[in-house]
């Protein structure tokens, strides 16, 4: 989980994070008379620990507050069975809408099926449900093919010349990291093509999890299969910091660049130090309001655009320096 880019405010650049919690539920802001007024908007996000999806957490609720809806936010921990579990609460409890970021892209199938059976609209923020037979009401999230082909981009110029072996961290039961790796992929085979010299082999995908501590151990494995790394392309900021990590340890870290992807606090600052080469950076606040927004147009009669895709932007180390979100030491 579309080339061009968008004009985006630069103020919207530096509100970004550019993909585990015990279940908890959190809502809206408590006391507020108007909150609930319209209904209850529930929502499974993948994981709260990934700050990507808290912030959209964040964002969709105080946006639906503006509009007289509650928010109840559920932690799928990355477990669709989980997640289906949590669908059926949200219907059983009378919510006006759903929002899900699909754990599984296709696993969870049955579950929208349900709530399409029971006449409650289904909305996708991030990442696709794209399960045969289900009716999704409407999607918000990032042209992850475009972030691809400037994550590619990315790895083309931090390796210059001289090309080199590269590793993919992959996470694919996210429609969105397929789209990003399918978007890597062709920019790699463009500049391969017809090249003999300067070639970039991508010589693996491993299983990265999207999480640092996952990220960290197929990273490790991956320095022993492959022991001429040139480069890492991480569909994601936390598993671009767990391989980091693993690079340090291996004594690695300044013969392979890792391009990421996200833009998350932590990923911007890794950029700056120099840690990290790129990220293509993601807008998980848009993704919240516009959420709302499409849900409160639907359940108005109003139309909207149905599937609407934020293209990234690339951030490299120039882009940190001039961050005033970042830690700029002393």
């Amino acid at each position: 989980m579309k080339r061009a880019l968008t004009g985006i405010a630069a103020a919207a650049l530096f509100f970004v994070l550019g993909a585990c919690g015990g279940g908890a539920e959190t809502g809206a802001v408590e006391g507020r008379d108007s909150v609930a007024a319209r209904g209850t908007i529930g929502f499974s996000a993948m994981t709260l620990t990934n700050p990507f999806f808290k912030i959209i957490a964040d964002t969709m609720t105080e946006e639906a507050e503006r509009h007289g809806f509650e928010v109840v936010v559920s932690d799928a921990d990355r477990d669709v069975n989980l997640q289906s579990q949590q669908v059926d609460n949200f219907l059983a409890s009378g919510v006006a809408a759903i929002v899900l970021n699909p754990v599984d892209r296709i696993a969870i199938g049955p579950a929208v099926r349900r709530a399409n059976e029971a006449g409650v609209p289904v909305f996708t923020s991030d990442l696709q449900a794209v399960a045969e037979g289900v009716e999704i009401a409407g999607h918000v999230g990032t042209d992850n093919y475009q972030g691809g082909l400037l994550a590619g981009e990315a790895m083309i110029e931090a390796l210059g010349e001289a090309g080199g072996e590269v590793l993919i961290l992959h996470f694919k039961q996210a429609n969105s990291c397929v789209l990003r790796v399918d978007g890597f992929r062709r920019a790699i085979e463009e500049y391969n093509d017809d090249r003999s010299d300067g070639r970039i082999e991508i010589v693996a995908e491993l299983e990265g999890g999207g999480l640092r501590d996952e990220g960290y151990r197929a990273m490790a494995d991956g320095i022993q299969a492959h022991p001429d790394l040139a480069g890492v392309f991480a569909i994601n900021d936390p598993s671009a910091l767990g391989a980091r990590t693993a690079l340090e340890q291996a004594g690695r870290a300044d013969q392979v660049r890792i391009v990421g992807f996200d833009g998350e606090l932590a990923g911007r600052q890794a950029i700056r130090e120099g840690k990290i080469y790129a990220d293509p950076i993601q807008y998980p606040d848009q993704m919240g309001v516009m959420t709302v927004q499409n849900i409160v147009s639907y359940l108005d009669g109003e139309d909207f655009e149905r599937v609407h895709l934020i293209p990234t932007r690339l951030y490299r180390q120039a882009d940190a320096e001039r961050d005033p979100t970042l830690d700029q030491g002393p």
